[in-house]
């Protein structure tokens, strides 16, 4: 199981988010999160994946949903759901602490616009961060600028940041297989 902290409390989703993590496992078979500590050397989007086919297929959550705002479309997110006539939002960093950055500030504002009730943003903590992809985007790294979202106005909804972690290492596993993009590869 990885390890899970939510800064809210109120999240209407929350168990079911907490369970599709809870869920992942690796190496696939076992009963825990088990990471190579390779520095680098991990892959980021299989742990996402995972989690994102329990969401679908255990709790009808929806993937890559085209997001529209009354000017621009920011694009997709990873996931939704719906909830009372209004979308309730999930993204996975798998990029850069910029990309994190971007993510939280599209989650915002698709709260001030009235497009999500709520929406949450999961993303490795500090300790599992030196064993994936070069540069991901921590929860460390984002914690710092909490307190600009905090300020935000928004009338209805919330966002809240879930962190994930390894429960434990072992070099003599399989490393989690890289993406193709960007410094995935690095």
């Amino acid at each position: 199981m990885v390890t899970l902290r939510s800064l809210n409390n109120g999240l209407p989703s929350k168990e079911e988010i907490r369970r599709a993590i809870q869920l992942i496992v690796w190496p696939p078979g076992t009963s825990n999160f088990t990471i190579n500590p390779t520095p680098h050397g991990n892959g980021v989007k299989p742990i996402k994946n995972a989690c994102m086919a329990v969401l679908k297929q255990t709790f009808g959550w929806q993937l890559e949903t085209k997001i529209t705002y009354a000017t621009k479309s920011p694009g997709r997110v990873d996931a939704t759901k719906a909830l009372n006539g209004h979308l309730f939002t999930l993204e996975w960093e798998t990029g850069n602490i910029s990309s994190s950055h971007r993510a939280i500030n599209e989650l915002v504002l698709g709260l001030l616009r009235g497009v999500f009730l709520g929406s949450a943003l999961v993303l490795p903590s500090r300790k599992l961060y030196p064993y994936l992809t070069d540069r991901v985007g921590n929860y460390e790294e984002l914690e710092p600028y909490f307190d600009v979202w905090r300020a935000v106005n928004i009338n209805e909804g919330f966002l809240a940041v879930f962190v994930v972690e390894h429960d434990a290492q072992d070099s003599n596993i399989a490393r989690i297989t890289k993406g193709t993009d960007g410094r995935a590869l690095i």
